[in-house]
């Protein structure tokens, strides 16, 4: 058993974040399934191997897959969050990305995948399609555990990053023993981009075009300077400085825009506006000026050489949509280490 393989299908597989935490658990990722074209293109330029299907997956032939039917070991279901987000407003409305977590049932009648795994922000539990979703899979005979609050920085991210699980299997043993998920070491901002040169204005010059400072207004300039290093935020602007949109709000309300990250600490939940720090906390620790794209995708744990497609805000886009790798593995890795000893 120990030298089996174990395969892998990621839906709703984005930029390959997902794929990449499998592989480096030791799964073969033999097919992806996503609609995003840039996302797509990043996915392809790191895991050519993989057949990725670029389509709605409302339209994908499960035929596709007949080399994986009754011989899947995980399938990963990684839907869109935003519906269910408590940053969402508008969320539990009619918005029709609730019904595709349920996408994913089709695919697990036909393929019957020994673990599935899905991840999505918590909130899906109190929605009627976790209720849906458990229905069906209890249908199929899946044994279907709680579902659970991870927090990737727990996992080795350094980033405080809470995401909820679903696990699903055919044996409740092996669902029982995969979902014993060891705890690992806590990683700070200073672990993660410590080590990287100051930023400078982008040019076609620089070694990493990734790590390029974004243009700042004079304004905001001034406005970062007056901003504590180390986890200072925008209630220490003196009072001409405060947006007007700021003026008058109780300080709980928006409290992490303009603030700077803490050297010491797991940097806080990185969005797809992570390179704006009017969208959340993510100001530079000591320099004046958000962080870059690759200190964002470091903080998510993407590896130096992983390759993104597109202009910044798309890329920006795939790194905060990720699933941290890092997170990933640890979670594949416990449901390889089940799947191994054949239970």
């Amino acid at each position: 058993m120990e030298n089996s393989n174990f395969y892998a299908l990621d839906l709703y597989s984005g930029s390959g974040a997902v794929t990449l935490g499998m592989k480096n658990a030791g799964f073969i990722v033999k097919a992806a399934v996503d609609f995003d074209p840039k996302a797509c293109e990043t996915y392809r330029l790191n895991h050519p191997e993989v057949n990725l299907v670029e389509s709605d997956i409302r339209d994908v032939h499960l035929s596709t897959f007949d080399d994986l039917k009754k011989n899947l070991d995980l399938l990963a279901v990684c839907a869109p969050c935003q519906p269910f987000s408590s940053r969402n407003r508008n969320k539990m409305s009619s918005d029709d990305r609730v019904a595709l977590v349920l996408e994913a049932c089709r695919f697990i009648e036909y393929l019957q995948p020994k673990f599935i795994v899905f991840e999505n922000v918590p909130g899906l539990e109190r929605n009627q399609v976790f209720a849906e979703l458990e229905k069906f899979l209890i249908g199929q005979e899946y044994h279907v555990s709680r579902p659970e609050k991870l927090d990737a920085a727990e996992l080795g991210v350094p980033q405080r990053r809470v995401r909820m699980i679903l696990f699903a299997a055919k044996s409740a043993k092996l669902l029982e023993s995969a979902a014993n998920i060891q705890p690992q070491a806590r990683k700070s901002v200073r672990d993660a981009i410590g080590d990287l040169p100051s930023a400078v204005e982008r040019s076609n010059s620089l070694v990493d075009q990734m790590h390029f400072r974004r243009a700042h207004s004079a304004l905001n300039l001034e406005r970062l300077r007056h901003i504590p290093k180390n986890g200072g935020s925008r209630h220490s602007l003196p009072h001409h400085l405060v947006l007007d949109c700021h003026r008058g709000i109780p300080d709980h309300h928006y409290p992490d825009c303009y603030g700077r990250m803490h050297w010491e600490q797991p940097a806080p939940t990185l969005t797809t506006g992570c390179t704006d720090f009017t969208k959340g906390r993510y100001v530079h620790p000591e320099d004046d000026r958000a962080i870059t794209l690759r200190e964002a995708a470091r903080l998510q744990t993407f590896p130096d050489e992983y390759q993104f497609a597109g202009n910044s805000g798309q890329i920006a886009t795939q790194i905060g949509n990720a699933v941290p790798p890092t997170m990933m593995s640890v979670i594949a890795a416990s449901i390889r280490s089940a799947l191994t000893k054949g239970i």
